[in-house]
């Protein structure tokens, strides 16, 4: 029985972009283009596999063993901690982390500032940091009306270009961290097969210095 490299590709744009990455790498795999809803494609003669799963859920595919190596946001990377190694910065899906409220947002330190955010565990982070007393407000989509209907004083998120904010009346206050797609592996897996890993993983570097 073949031992395969399982990589786990997160579904969408960026999954798009990543895969041509690895194919530019040396590891191409031609039925992963063929039309239909599989899901896990294989190259016997390269010795990978690949699989689409969704970004969020890649680092637990990982972490757990499923997937020896995987492409994740490191916004996910800080929120959950998973217990992965993150070995390479892919420069793809570039972004922000960050504070924003409405345009007039004074932040009164004397009170409990209200966030919203699906984030927690990096804005109770950051704010810990900051000494920052604060109540965290827990939602999964649609965050920028928190401040607008008065749920929240400020919203912690991914911010690409801004726009969304803009059309919602509200800007960037604070950057917290930068945002990318990172590789990351499973530590078993490195430990036991780190020759193959470190191999594809100066090949992709390469293509980071290139793009």
């Amino acid at each position: 029985m073949k031992n395969y490299l399982n990589i786990a590709l997160p579904k969408g744009r960026l999954g798009e972009k990543v895969l041509g990455m690895f194919e530019r790498a040396g590891f191409p795999c031609p039925s992963i283009h063929e039309p239909g809803r599989k899901l896990i494609f294989e190259n016997e003669d390269l010795g990978v596999r690949y699989f689409w799963v969704k970004p969020s859920d890649v680092a637990i595919y990982v972490e757990r063993g499923a997937a020896d190596i995987g492409v994740a946001g490191k916004d996910i990377l800080l929120e959950y901690s998973p217990e992965v190694y993150e070995l390479l910065d892919l420069d793809l899906g570039k972004c922000r982390m960050a504070v924003a409220a409405k345009k007039d947002f004074y932040d009164d330190p004397q009170k409990t500032l209200k966030v919203a955010t699906k984030f927690t565990n990096i804005a109770a982070s950051y704010y810990a940091k900051k000494g920052r007393d604060i109540d965290i407000i827990h939602l999964n989509g649609s965050i920028e009306i928190a401040p607008i209907l008065g749920l929240s004083d400020v919203i912690v998120d991914i911010v690409e270009t801004g726009a969304t904010l803009k059309e919602n009346d509200l800007e960037v206050k604070e950057t917290i961290v930068p945002i990318s797609a990172r590789l990351i592996a499973n530590r078993s897996s490195f430990k036991f097969d780190g020759e193959r890993i470190n191999a594809l993983c100066a090949k992709l570097a390469e293509e980071v210095k290139n793009d």
